[in-house]
C-alpha cells in the first residue's frame, strides 16, 4: 500500500512539472505588452529586444484597416503611449514587427466609466432617515434614482426628468443597517453614494 501511494505521489509531481515547463510564453509575443492606464483613453505599449534595430508598430481597428503606424530605428525597447481618443469604441490589434518576426497584442477599447458631476446626495443632519439628492442641470435631462438595503436589495426606484435644477428629499424607513443611493444619467454614467 505504502509503494502504491509513494509511486502516485511521484507521478503526480512529474505531472505537475511537465504541465509547468508547457506554460511558457508564446515565442511570438516574448517583449511585448500592452497596459490600459486606468481611467483614461491611453494603452502604453511596453517593448524589449535583445538586439537594437528597426522596429514597426501598426494598429488595427476590427475591419483590420490600418489606423497608425510608426517606425522605430536604432532601439532595443520604449515605451509608446498610444491615445485612443476620437477612434471607434472596439476591439483593436496592435502589431509590432522586429527583426525576429510579428508580435500581437489586442486591447477592448471601452467608454470610459464616469460619474455624473451634477449630483449631490447627502444625509440629513439630525433626521433619521431623511436623505437628499439634488441635480444641477441647465436644460431637461433624465435621471434614475435606486436605493438599496444592507443586504443590496433594491427598495425604491424611479425615474425622473429634471428640467433646471432639482432637489428631492427622500424618507427611508423601516429600513435598518446602510443604505446606497445610484443616480444614474441617461448617458448611463452613475453616481454611488452608501451611507
Amino acid at each position: 500500500m505504502k509503494i502504491r501511494s509513494l509511486f502516485i505521489a511521484a507521478l503526480v509531481v512529474v505531472s505537475a512539472n511537465v504541465m509547468a515547463l508547457g506554460k511558457e510564453e508564446p515565442a511570438n509575443n516574448k517583449g511585448l505588452a500592452v497596459v490600459p492606464v486606468k481611467g483614461a483613453e491611453v494603452f502604453k505599449v511596453i517593448y524589449k529586444a535583445e538586439n537594437a534595430g528597426k522596429i514597426k508598430l501598426n494598429i488595427y481597428n476590427t475591419k483590420s484597416e490600418l489606423v497608425f503606424t510608426e517606425t522605430f530605428t536604432g532601439t532595443d525597447g520604449f515605451i509608446c503611449p498610444l491615445n485612443f481618443s476620437g477612434l471607434q469604441f472596439g476591439e483593436y490589434t496592435i502589431e509590432l514587427i522586429d527583426g525576429t518576426g510579428k508580435k500581437t497584442e489586442k486591447v477592448n477599447y471601452k467608454p470610459v466609466s464616469a460619474s455624473p458631476k451634477n449630483v449631490h446626495i447627502a444625509k440629513l443632519a439630525n433626521e433619521n432617515g431623511k436623505f437628499l439628492v439634488s441635480v444641477s442641470s441647465t436644460g431637461s435631462e433624465q435621471i434614475n434614482v435606486k436605493i438599496y438595503d444592507a443586504a443590496n436589495n433594491l427598495v425604491h426606484s424611479e425615474n425622473k426628468t429634471v428640467d433646471g435644477n432639482f432637489a428631492q428629499l427622500y424618507t427611508v424607513k423601516n429600513v435598518t443597517g446602510s443604505l446606497t443611493f445610484e443616480v444614474t444619467d441617461k448617458a448611463g454614467n452613475t453616481k454611488t453614494v452608501r451611507f
